[in-house]
């Protein structure tokens, strides 16, 4: 016995070019059918939040899902999965296709050479995957933009909730952006870790889909825009703080990679904060609000 409820929808050429489309949506729970074997010209998320079952790959090999876990369904690549026939399973999922595909597989965000990944809580996907089921009523004018946003959304909460991370992100991620602003070189960074230099690059480019220098001078130069923006310190003040002690090398390495000079993105952006400004993050819930006065 199961049940299921889904929707398709075929987006225009022109939202394609948005990145990301949604092509389907679903929730099932039960004991399903079982899915295949098959091969699809999209990508699937299979979110699997309780019961358990298997999947079966090119390869030939079952591999045992235990919920909570993702399974990731490829283009082109044949699969075959079903839920236990006696426990079942729930599943959410989500059919979706677009050129920014390629680029969430480079960043490691999909791995079509891990088609089954445990997660430490299935929560996150399972309320991206509510938002997308909620846009995808019927007569819903945005439906198609609303939707392709939404898979974003879901694919940074797969990222996050993918076992092998903790709650704020990967360690050694969290690690790297604690330390970034000291004037450490790389190998350095790794001998803090206990690790090579080949293992550090492996585990930031698996974690963030680039090198340990990119995450950091990413980290350093948003710093380096937050503080041009918001404060008056001269642009060598800047660069100190941020781990740089020589202001020219800074300068040119900031507008090779923003395109503006330090001086002119200042002038750009035009928040200069007489009061200071904070790094706080603001609750969501409760949101900064300019104070009323009395007359």
């Amino acid at each position: 016995m199961y049940h299921t409820w889904m929707r398709y929808f075929t987006p225009s050429p022109v939202h394609h070019r948005l990145g990301l489309v949604c092509l389907g949506v679903g929730l099932q729970h039960g004991t399903l059918p079982t899915v295949g074997p098959r091969t699809l010209d999209h990508h699937v998320a299979v979110v699997v939040s309780a019961g358990s079952g298997w999947y079966r790959g090119t390869d030939g090999r079952r591999t045992t899902i235990t919920a909570p876990a993702l399974i990731w369904l490829t283009p082109g690549t044949p699969h075959h999965y079903s839920a236990d026939p006696e426990t079942g399973w729930d599943e959410a999922f989500v059919d979706f296709a677009g050129p920014a595909t390629a680029t969430y597989t480079e960043l490691g965000y999909i791995e079509p050479d891990r088609p089954v990944v445990p997660l430490s809580d299935a929560a996150g996907p399972r309320a991206a995957v509510g938002r997308i089921a909620r846009a995808a009523r019927r007569g819903n004018p945005l439906l198609e933009v609303e939707t392709g946003a939404a898979v974003h959304e879901l694919l940074v909460a797969l990222r996050r909730a993918r076992a092998d991370t903790n709650a704020d992100g990967d360690p050694v991620l969290t690690a790297l952006a604690r330390d970034a602003f000291q004037p450490l070189s790389v190998a350095e960074h790794a001998a803090r870790h206990g690790m090579t230099q080949a293992e550090l690059r492996t585990a930031v480019r698996r974690a963030a889909g680039c090198s340990p220098k990119d995450y950091l001078l990413t980290i350093r130069l948003g710093r380096a825009k937050e503080l041009l923006a918001a404060t008056e310190l001269p642009v060598a003040a800047v660069a100190r703080r941020i781990g740089y002690d020589d202001p020219a090398y800074f300068s040119r390495l900031f507008t090779r990679r923003v395109g503006t000079a330090p001086v002119r993105f200042r002038e750009q952006q035009g928040r200069a904060v007489p009061g200071g400004w904070s790094d706080r993050i603001p609750d969501p819930e409760h949101p900064p609000t300019i104070a009323s006065r009395s007359v």
